[in-house]
């Protein structure tokens, strides 16, 4: 653990120095970008001063790395509040996505990849693999959109209105309403997601279930459904964890598409929002965040596999 977590601070200082580099180093008048275009001399001049802009590189990089540890993203000048409370508004917004939608997605394709695994070939086999087709050739902003006009437009044209068209219902103001928001956004990330995990887990399950030590256990006389629930599916879920993990980091960084789709506030429609009005202290803070989530999944993967799997040791 101490090796990994040395690992993922490494990876961290180095994202750092390329955030500070491409924001604060390439441009030629930083603080002119941060103001914004109608901006006035004795504005730049403000900012310029604020942000050490006049001190050595090594000083301002110091200072912004420093900043940074210290959960000190920055100042938005167009909305005149910190960086951080940007991020904490938005954060919740596309936590609540991803993880509902890794729940949905791990539950659909571990138990699809299952039953392909243990009848392959089947009729069962080969509709299972033109439902995970279907859906992994499909764009996550057409099946939004698509479940949009007929579980929303239609069903309110018809006097049965169950979704609302997008947005989004903090919990904490009613956990009914902050489901109804989030089922149709769930589904849309979870039914492209889930063809990938179909597949990864048929293969590693088809892998398994060759191997001696299961021909062991049947030998034995264990039950089938524990042999293929606890004994095989527990050394076949690596690659599946592994994905899992890369998956979880990088939509916890922004789902662009789907909250674009959906209208909701979280980091991927605020990161666009910001790369739009050219709000680098946005930017920077969100590729800050997006890169801590990506190191600690790949973190937590490595602690996934020792569990599923005593064989594997940690180097």
């Amino acid at each position: 653990m101490i090796r990994r977590l040395a690992l993922g601070l490494l990876v961290l200082w180095i994202i750092t120095m390329a955030v500070f580099s491409l924001f604060y180093v390439l441009p030629n008048n930083v603080a002119r970008t941060l103001a914004g275009r109608q901006a006035t001399p004795q504005t730049v001049a403000l900012i310029s001063h604020r942000l050490g802009l006049d001190e050595p590189l090594w000083r301002q990089y110091l200072r912004f790395v420093g900043n940074a540890a210290r959960g000190n993203l920055g100042y938005d000048y167009y909305h005149e509040v910190p960086v951080t409370h940007i991020v904490a508004a938005a954060l919740p917004i596309t936590a609540s996505l991803v993880i509902g939608a890794a729940v949905l997605w791990l539950l659909i394709g571990v138990f699809n990849g299952v039953v392909s695994a243990v009848r392959p070939r089947s009729a069962v086999d080969r509709g299972l693999t033109i439902f995970s087709l279907f859906f992994y050739s499909m764009p996550s902003f057409l099946l939004g959109l698509l479940l949009l006009y007929f579980l929303y437009y239609r069903l309110t044209l018809a006097g049965r209105p169950a979704f609302p068209p997008g947005g989004y219902s903090p919990f904490l103001q009613g956990p009914a309403a902050w489901l109804q928001h989030m089922i149709l956004p769930w589904l849309t990330l979870a039914l492209v997601s889930a063809a990938t995990y179909t597949r990864l887990t048929r293969a590693s399950m088809l892998e398994v279930l060759g191997q001696d030590y299961i021909r062991t256990a049947r030998a034995k006389g264990l039950n089938e459904r524990r042999v293929v629930g606890v004994h095989a599916l527990r050394s076949a879920m690596t690659p599946v964890v592994t994905q899992l993990g890369i998956d979880v980091g990088v939509l916890l960084g922004g789902a662009v598409v789907t909250e674009t789709v959906f209208s909701m506030p979280g980091l991927g429609k605020t990161a666009v929002d910001a790369i739009t009005q050219q709000d680098l202290p946005v930017i920077v803070g969100i590729v800050l965040v997006a890169a801590v989530a990506v190191v600690l999944a790949n973190i937590a993967v490595d602690l996934a596999y020792a569990v599923l799997d005593p064989r594997v040791r940690l180097h």
